[in-house]
């Protein structure tokens, strides 16, 4: 970054200063999003914003190997009480908080104190797998979708806030004030919303979003999600996002819908060879994929078969028990959830369908029916532990990511394991149930 572009933020966020103003916005938070999956965040006033967008605010590399409780690991690459990077907001995507009164907020890039890009920042390796897409005049759409609970406060057990059955009117009855401001606050915020409903588990709720490009994607599930905690707070709730509220229930997940398009055709209309392939290099990788879709201690409590998490590592038209399931336009990958960065999910997917096309990788026979029906249909990891020596393990992917952030990743995941090695599955679930 050299002076002429930071003379450039610096102009664009004072031209936005009057607008914010007026609309009462005091305080703009700056966030980015860890390897444990936590959305971490820098703020300043917002007259401090335009020196924000040129200079960047202090922010020390060691969130690198923060756990999901805040504990502090020493990776092999990160880690320790030296050095400084600097966060710079992307004003492209300011957004004042309709959930938030008083607050804007932006995704952060994380560069050096020189301005170059620091090399193991989540948003960026988005970027750079956005980019390998475009080298080959290829394009994608993506979209999360956003799975939760909530809970009655006063309580650290899980209670839900609500009585009414699975999928059921009488559920969002009960909360109808809360399901308006949430979906008011979004609209507010231009988040384009294609659905909302009531999910199975107790509480759960639902809500997906328009496909966007991928990046765009990431930061839309990061607002979404943070969008979700401050209306669920202000009506005097708590909510979870973990795959895992208790162990034995139905768990949370973040599924993940992607297309891919080339001169304006989306490859995936008619499930072209293109599409087909990418989708045979995702499958291909999908185990190792797991410490970064799944990359949590209680992604393993929600992977079970005959639950809809679709653990089974196979692919299907409309088959909800597949990892991959095919829908008319868009590729679901069923099995991730929302403690994983967002960001990761969409660089390491990309990555691994580009390698499907570089390699010709062929597609296994769709299946048509429960994969637990079936002998010899291969399982995604069942432990936190194989998704990580998978991920180690898997030249593509730790070349996509680079040595040093991919062994920073696979440090913080053991270093999870490490923590809560005693820990029982409800241990687990409990430890889990409100970090996310």
């Amino acid at each position: 970054m050299d002076s002429a572009e930071r003379d450039q933020r610096f102009d664009r966020a004072t031209e936005l200063f009057d607008g914010l103003n007026t609309r009462g916005v005091r305080a703009v938070a700056v966030t980015w999003v860890d390897n444990s999956g936590i959305t971490r965040t820098k703020s300043v006033p917002l007259r401090k914003l335009a020196h924000a967008a040129a200079h960047g605010v202090g922010s020390s590399p060691v969130f690198d190997v923060f756990l999901l409780d805040d504990h502090i690991i020493q990776g092999r690459f990160a880690g320790g009480p030296v050095g400084d990077l600097r966060l710079h907001p992307d004003l492209d995507r300011l957004t004042v908080l309709a959930g938030q009164p008083g607050w804007a907020w932006a995704p952060g890039d994380r560069h050096f104190q020189d301005g170059a890009p620091y090399p193991m920042d989540q948003r960026l390796q988005a970027r750079k797998a956005v980019h390998r897409l475009a080298e080959r005049g290829l394009t994608a759409q993506a979209g999360f979708e956003i799975e939760w609970c909530v809970g009655r406060t006063g309580t650290d057990d899980w209670v839900p806030a609500t009585s009414g059955p699975a999928y059921g009117h009488a559920r969002q009855v009960e909360l109808s004030d809360y399901c308006a401001d949430l979906l008011d606050a979004l609209d507010q915020q231009d988040v384009e919303v294609l659905q909302f409903h009531p999910e199975y588990a107790p509480g759960q709720f639902e809500v997906s979003t328009a496909p966007e490009d991928p990046v765009g994607a990431a930061d839309t599930a990061v607002l979404v999600k943070e969008t979700i905690r401050a209306v669920t707070m202000r009506h005097g709730m708590r909510l979870s996002f973990s795959p895992k509220v208790i162990n034995g229930g139905v768990g949370n997940g973040g599924h993940l819908h992607f297309s891919l398009w080339r001169d304006g055709t989306n490859l995936f209309e008619g499930f072209q060879d293109e599409a087909r392939r990418f989708s045979a290099g995702i499958l291909a990788h999908l185990r190792a994929l797991c410490a970064i879709g799944c990359p949590s201690l209680a992604s393993y409590l929600r992977l079970v078969p005959q639950t809809w998490s679709a653990p089974f590592v196979a692919w299907g038209e409309e088959n909800r028990e597949t990892a991959l399931r095919l829908i008319r336009d868009n590729m679901e990958i069923k099995c991730f959830d929302l403690t994983a960065n967002p960001y990761l999910v969409v660089a390491g997917v990309i990555a691994a369908g580009l390698d499907g096309i570089a390699t010709s990788a062929p597609l296994p026979e769709g299946l048509s029916v429960d994969p637990a029906l079936l002998d010899g249909v291969p399982r995604l990891p069942t432990s936190l532990r194989e998704a990580v020596d998978e991920f180690e393990q898997d030249a593509v992917l730790t070349e996509a990511f680079g040595k040093e952030f991919a062994g920073t990743i696979a440090d913080v995941r053991r270093g999870e394991m490490e923590r809560f090695k005693d820990a029982s599955p409800q241990g687990i679930a409990n430890i889990t149930r409100w970090r996310y």
